[in-house]
């Protein structure tokens, strides 16, 4: 007799497989240009709380629609640099430091 567990885990069982592999690879392979995304993430999720603003709000400030908001609050937007000069000169603001 199996487990209430194993009962569990065979009833919610995904149909297609894992991807955990390639994802952590794509990861692994990409991890210089992520890691400026999520820093411009960070940089934009701080200057919505400073403002009190919301998606739709930098959306507007932006002039993009607050669906590309969610990719660029994901981290995981490839941006070239005019995109974010564009987003630094709409917002005021510094996204990334050259040292």
């Amino acid at each position: 007799m199996a487990s209430k567990a194993i009962k569990f885990l065979e009833a919610n069982t995904s149909e297609s497989p894992s991807r955990f592999v390639e994802d952590a690879a794509w990861r692994k392979e990409n991890a210089n240009w992520l890691r400026w995304s999520r820093q411009l993430a960070i940089t934009l999720i701080g200057y919505m709380q400073d403002n009190r603003l919301k998606r739709a709000d930098l959306a507007t400030k932006l002039g993009v629609s607050p669906q590309y908001v969610s990719k660029l609050l994901s981290g995981t937007e490839n941006l070239s640099f005019k995109s974010v000069a564009n987003i630094e000169e709409k917002l005021g603001i510094s996204c990334m430091a050259i040292s």
